[in-house]
């Protein structure tokens, strides 16, 4: 394709104090090969209490492709992807995690399937970056099925998302009272309008694995609370509030290293796994109370 012929590109990044996270990742997108000059790079600070906007600061004055934008009002993700919509002017919103990086060629490879598809999810590698501890392991030996989550469920994570402009300016942006499974709930919303959602298996992305289980333990709680909210918000779609939705079983083992597991941690494994599944319900039993509370006052 020609530069000519290339349409404007938009990756908004959410952040919230992290700013080795935001570092590499600025760091990667600006080594991308597609053309600078189709190119904006859109750093959301959701109201971070370090030195997260400083580290923006610098990559903004010496590159002109990268701006910050300060949501301050409403803390969460979806609030702060939906500014960055807001000061975005690309032709294609890109949407990717602060501490994610990837290739050079990563973003040209993405836009080419966004020429058959309005709604692209990428491929996503967990890594483990840093010590290899317990939780590091138990986080990598999971899979991150995106072709899978488009096929059966109709989204893919924000983490790995190429969404064409008239798609939001026809179904509206990302629903920010959502702490969590805003990603599903507007991928539903696209599918059901119509338009044509597709896997870029080419276009990989790294996601750094939570090497801790106070991470890991944070995370099940939000999507817990998240599970609920959708049926909160939207009963038709997701079912009334009070029983949680059943596991999908997209998730799998991933090996693809050509690993095997000892009998041992397989045992730790699934003893872990079912631990978080109970910390995810939890999460959606505490937002479930306080949804009874709130409708009978």
């Amino acid at each position: 394709m020609q530069t000519a012929d290339r349409p404007r590109v938009s990756v908004v990044i959410p952040v919230y104090n992290d700013p080795e996270g935001i570092r590499d990742t600025l760091s990667a997108l600006t080594a991308q090969t597609y053309p600078r000059e189709l190119t904006e790079v859109i750093a959301v600070d959701n109201g971070s209490t370090d030195g997260t906007r400083d580290v923006i600061r610098r990559f903004t004055a010496e590159r002109d492709v990268i701006e910050l934008v300060v949501e301050d009002e409403v803390r969460g993700s979806y609030a702060a992807r939906n500014a960055g919509i807001a000061a975005s002017s690309g032709d294609i919103l890109a949407f990717v995690d602060a501490d994610m990086y990837m290739d050079e060629d990563w973003l040209s490879r993405a836009v080419e399937v966004t020429e058959d598809a309005s709604y692209v999810g990428c491929d996503v590698e967990l890594v483990i970056d840093g010590p290899r501890t317990l939780a590091a392991e138990f986080d990598s030996e999971t899979a991150f099925p995106i072709e899978r989550y488009i096929r059966q469920q109709h989204y893919a994570p924000t983490c790995c998302l190429l969404v064409q402009r008239a798609v939001f300016e026809d179904v509206g942006d990302f629903d920010a009272r959502l702490v969590s499974g805003g990603d599903s709930e507007f991928g539903v919303r696209v599918a059901e309008a119509g338009y044509r959602q597709a896997f870029a298996a080419d276009a990989t992305l790294y996601h750094p694995v939570r090497d801790s289980f106070a991470s890991l333990l944070k995370k099940e709680l939000r999507v817990g609370r998240g599970l609920c909210q959708r049926q909160e918000f939207y009963p038709t779609r997701f079912g009334r509030p009070g029983l949680p939705p059943r596991p999908s079983g997209v998730k799998s083992p991933d090996h693809a290293d050509g690993r095997s597991l000892s009998t041992a941690k397989r045992l730790l494994f699934s003893l872990l796994s079912v631990t978080m599944t109970g910390v995810r319900a939890l999460g959606y039993y505490r937002e479930y109370v306080r949804y009874i509370r709130g409708h009978t006052r």
